[in-house]
Formats: C-alpha cells, structure tokens, sequence
C-alpha cells in the first residue's frame, strides 16, 4: 500500500521546512528508515527519514522549495504498484545553489553530500559537471574537480574555480575545504588555511578555528571589509532570531546566580578518565547532575501552554550546541536513567551530527530542560534565554581558580558559576532557589547522588 511522505513538524511552533536536496530520486528503491531527502527546518538541518519501504513516486517538491508542514512532498510505492506503471516523477531540480538557467538540458537533480553540495554552492560549481567516484558528489570529488580546473591542468579553469582554489604552503596544491566565512577571515588575516587544523564536517575548516588560533577574542571592532556590509543569514539564523526575540517578549524571565566549588567535579571526572574508555566531558557529568536534580524538582521539568502548566513525567536535557547557521539543542533523552558512559556517547553523537547537518529528527524533539555551556570559550558567566516551552534553563561558565574563604582563611579553589533561568508562571523564586541550591550540593559532594 502506497504511503505518503509529508513535510514534517519538529515543533509546536514550527509552520514550515525547507527541501535543501533529495538524496533519493524518483523510480530509485528504498528502505524504510533511509534517508531520502535533506531538509532544513526552525531548529536545524536534518535528514528525511523513508516511513516505508518501496518504490519513491510523485514527488512534487524541489530543492530550495519553502514548504507548510503536513504537505505531502512524495509517495512511497509498495514493489507492485511501481510495476503497474503509477506515477513516477520528479520535479525539474537543479542542484544545490546553482541558478536553473545556468543548467540548459538538466532537467534531474544530482545526488550529492551535504559538505560536497555546500562547497559547490560556495564555488558556483555546477554538480552536473562532477563525475563522482561513487552513487553520489562527495567532498573528494569537488576537490578532484577544482583541481583539474587549477592553472596548468588541461584545459582553462572556469572564474569561480580559479577564485575557489588556494595553494598550500611549500608548493603542495592543495584545496582546503573551509566555510566562506573561514576563507574570508583567512584571507584578511593572510593566514594560510592549510596550517589550521579544521573542526567541521570532514575537517572543513571554520571561522572559530580561526578565532581560536587568536587566542579564543575576535576582533573588538569590524573589518574595513565587513562595515556597512549585509549579510544573508541562514533560515535556522532567522527562526533562532524569532524564537529568541519572542522568549524574550514574551516569557517573564528572571535569573538566579549561584558560585560553586568544583573542586570535587575535577577529582570526580579524573577518576572516571582513568578507569573508563568514554570520553566523559564536565558537560556529560553536569548533565547527570541536573537529570537527578530535575527528579526531586519537578517543577522546573515543566512547560506553560494555555495558562495551564504540566509536569512532564520524563527528563529529556537539550543542550545548546553552536553551528554555522545557527543554535540547534539536541536532546539526550531519559537522561535521569542513563549510565554516565550512555550519557558521554549520545553527547558525543549528537554533537557530531549538529555540526556534520545530520541531524536526525528524534534528535531535536521533546527536551524539557536545556543547558547551556560556553565554560570551553572562557566565559565567566552569563544568562541565557529560555527555550519555549521549556520553563528553564541552566548557563554554565568556565571553571576557573579564585580566592575563596577556606576553613576561615583564605585558599585557592575552582569555582564556577551557574545562572539559572526560570519563567515565573511557572517557577517562582523560592522553588528557583531551592534546584539551584540542590544542584550546587550535589556538584561540590557527588556522593550525594547515592542518597
């Protein structure tokens, strides 16, 4: 039986998605749980999951198409209904950030990675004129192309192609692959991109690996080139920019600050380093604190819909993850109830999936509480803004020494500073407090967690 494939929701509030491009194409067979498309929603870019095995038919979308959530965007059809003859079309789509008039006589969309599609967007690379080395573009095959269009290959580099290639040091001809924005800080930096050690999808390097070679400070004020510029911002950007300004309007935040001792923290995660393989980070451990906390707290597991607030039985932390186009908070899901070793590998996952723009669709639904950590760019403290329908949310800052009363004199110990907000229809300042209070108890004694 044919099953439809619709325009998903991932939101309350979400009314629309964005098709960036179809991994599968219309007549190809597909497995139930495949990826069939790449599609950017208010949260973040994420993969279209198949809901059914078959044969893919009608579909009706094309990349770069701003869709209503619950439009069907193609069929799926059982083996027999394909061999009937139904319907089996796609629509005329060009490839990801290439103008349709520049295509005469394509007429079919080129599959091709993420990464790959993005550098020959950056490049104005035509896909159709990449011959990949498998089903599909990938980063490998843009960099094979842009160097056979380099100065001395046969024949003459096209102008973008010339413009996108950088020589590396010591006569290596080499194409870094970097985001635009990487190239261009690069550029008026006159640092060699080749000696940066890139932190995005497949290496890429990006413009905070360039802010972090200077010391984790940009620059105080803005380039020659970038005054007076504007600058088109990605959908996630704007739908954060929205979000964000409606929490703020919208929601009566208010905030409680607590100092902490982390000195028992950095001999807990010491420990669990040494007798476990997992990669445990303060986050990880931060978020088994909070998922324990929030149990005996419910209050501030909550959300406000209607005037009415509704505690949720189940402790889902997102965590506040920073990429190109935006702010996504994937979320760990039963975190109350996972092993710290469970916990550091679905962070890991999740992150990695964030920054690679393979998110999947469960990764970004239910959170009920969110942390916010920026402790790893040397920030102190800071407040963050609510993340509706969440009524809370938890900053943390970096772990740093300072001078602090010991037994009556004064000694040096790690502190850390937590700032925790809370919307006020639902968690007045007493029951704000006293989590905090809570949470602060169980980070300078983990042993409280057996109790």
């Amino acid at each position: 039986m044919a099953k439809d494939v619709i325009a998903p929701a991932y939101g309350i509030a979400q009314e629309t998605v964005i098709i960036v491009q179809w991994l599968k194409h219309a007549g190809d067979v597909v497995t139930k749980g495949e990826p069939l498309a790449e599609i950017e929603t208010d949260k973040a870019r994420v993969e279209l999951e198949a809901p059914a095995s078959g044969v893919l038919a009608n579909v009706s979308a094309a990349a770069g198409d701003e869709l209503p959530v619950g439009q069907v965007i193609a069929t799926i059809l059982a083996p027999e209904e394909a061999a009937s003859g139904q319907a089996m079309t796609s629509p005329a789509v060009p490839p990801l950030g290439v103008p349709p008039a520049s295509l005469p006589g394509h007429s079919s969309p080129v599959a091709a990675s993420p990464l790959a599609s993005r550098m020959a967007a950056e490049h104005q690379l035509d896909l159709n004129l990449i011959k990949p080395a498998g089903k599909r573009v990938q980063k490998a095959d843009v960099l094979d192309y842009l160097q056979q269009q380099m100065p001395g290959a046969a024949g003459a580099p096209t102008a973008p192609a010339a413009a996108a290639v950088g020589l590396a040091s010591a006569g290596a001809a080499r194409l870094v692959p970097a985001s635009p924005k990487a190239r261009r800080l690069a550029a008026e930096q006159g640092i060699a991109l080749a000696a940066i050690k890139g932190t995005g999808p497949e290496g890429a390097v990006l413009a905070s690996d360039l802010l972090q070679m200077a010391n984790g400070v940009p620059p105080a004020l803005p380039s020659a080139r970038e005054a007076g510029q504007e600058l088109t911002v990605s959908h996630i950007w704007r739908v954060m920019a929205e979000r964000t300004t409606q929490s703020w309007t919208s929601v009566p935040h208010f905030s409680l600050v607590r100092e902490v001792n982390a000195s028992r923290l950095l001999v807990w995660r010491e420990q669990l380093v040494k007798r476990s393989s997992a990669q445990i980070t303060y986050t990880d451990l931060l978020v088994k604190l909070v998922a324990a906390t929030l149990r005996a707290h419910p209050r501030l597991n909550a959300t406000w819909n209607a005037n009415k607030i509704r505690l949720s039985d189940q402790i889902h932390i997102g965590l506040a993850v920073a990429i190109e186009e935006g702010l996504v908070v994937p979320v760990i899901h039963h975190a109350d109830t996972l092993r710290l070793a469970e916990i550091a590998e679905q962070r890991k996952e999740l992150v990695t999936r964030a920054q690679t723009g393979k998110l999947r669709p469960d990764d970004l639904r239910d959170g009920t509480f969110t942390i916010s950590n920026l402790g790893m760019f040397g920030v102190d403290a800071f407040t963050a803004l609510i993340n509706p329908p969440q009524v809370a949310i938890l900053a943390v800052g970096r772990i740093v020494e300072r001078i602090v009363p010991v037994h009556g004199q004064p000694g040096i110990q790690p502190m850390m500073i937590m700032s925790l907000s809370c919307d006020h229809r639902v968690v007045d300042g007493a029951r704000g407090a006293q989590f905090l209070s809570a949470l602060a108890e169980v980070i300078e004694e983990p042993l409280g967690l057996l109790e």
